[in-house]
């Protein structure tokens, strides 16, 4: 039997979405609170007058140019699920590497525990340390108070919100507070990378928050004042982790060597075989 409801919104996602159908699925499948199986399953569903009001909203935003996981509210990371809203950017699957790679460092260096996220927006990067590493001691700073609402949110959904400190800063906390004295041994950050001319080009330009997007005029503007603060916060031995642009591999790892010039950089690419992610090791 065919699923006139799925196909009903499918033909109306079509002009709009590159995966038209398995968008209609996850977004009944969110409206009427089952998985997208069951949804396929069940050709000869029907949504109540007020999940019919709430699917039509959501395409009228959809038709507006507002992007799919802002209007679930929620989106998955790491194979966690998180709350989200305009005000912090969606998590990428490409930030996936990033975490890979701490806790890979974590596991080879079990003394060490003390991790900083820098600029943590939705907390995705970390919340999934913290729940794959219960005896991280973990700092998650951003600029934004708004995204700081979404990753307290997010920090009690996982019930690490006892391990996280959550603090508006711009990158670091004030020096002089006591509360911070501690080095930092595995520093994680997506900083805004995009350099301003390219952004504007995009897509997403205008549809996620530009503060967590807009790297500068070079999309380096953010990591320069990274690095003149970051070492000074850094334990002996420490590891740095910091995803990039694709195409400033060379320009970000010659920047980080005028920082660090004694330091082991390793630079990784993902899924795409595009640079994403510069590892960066402290002698």
């Amino acid at each position: 039997m065919k699923n006139s409801l799925l196909s009903d919104i499918t033909s109306r996602l079509a002009s709009i979405s590159d995966t038209p159908t398995l968008e209609a699925s996850v977004l009944i499948a969110h409206i009427i609170g089952k998985a997208r199986t069951w949804v396929m399953a069940h050709p000869e569903l029907t949504l109540t007058t007020e999940e019919q009001k709430q699917l039509d909203d959501s395409l009228t935003r959809l038709e507006k140019g507002e992007p799919f996981p802002y209007v679930l509210g929620h989106w998955e990371f790491f194979g966690l699920d998180f709350d989200i809203t305009p005000d912090v950017l969606i998590p990428r699957p490409e930030t996936e590497l990033l975490v890979e790679k701490a806790l890979s460092w974590l596991g080879r260096h079990p003394e060490e525990r003390s991790v900083c996220d820098v600029g943590t927006g939705s907390g995705a990067i970390a919340i999934s340390i913290a729940v794959n590493v219960p005896d991280a001691n973990i700092l998650a700073t951003d600029i934004s108070a708004k995204a700081l609402q979404i990753v307290t949110q997010n920090a009690a959904r996982h019930d690490v919100g006892d391990r996280i400190q959550i603090v508006e800063c711009d990158l670091f906390p004030d020096s002089s507070n006591k509360m911070y004295e501690s080095k930092i041994n595995l520093l994680c950050a997506n900083l805004p990378y995009i350099p301003t001319p390219t952004l504007h080009r995009l897509s997403i330009y205008g549809r996620e928050p530009t503060l967590a997007l807009d790297g500068g005029t070079d999309g380096l503007e953010l990591f320069r004042k990274l690095m003149s603060i970051a070492p000074a916060w850094m334990a002996p031995k420490g590891m740095m982790l910091l995803e990039i642009e694709a195409t400033l591999g060379k320009q970000t790892t010659e920047l980080i060597y005028q920082y660090v010039p004694n330091a082991k950089l390793q630079l990784y690419q993902d899924l795409t075989g595009r640079d994403r992610l510069l590892e960066i090791e402290l002698r």
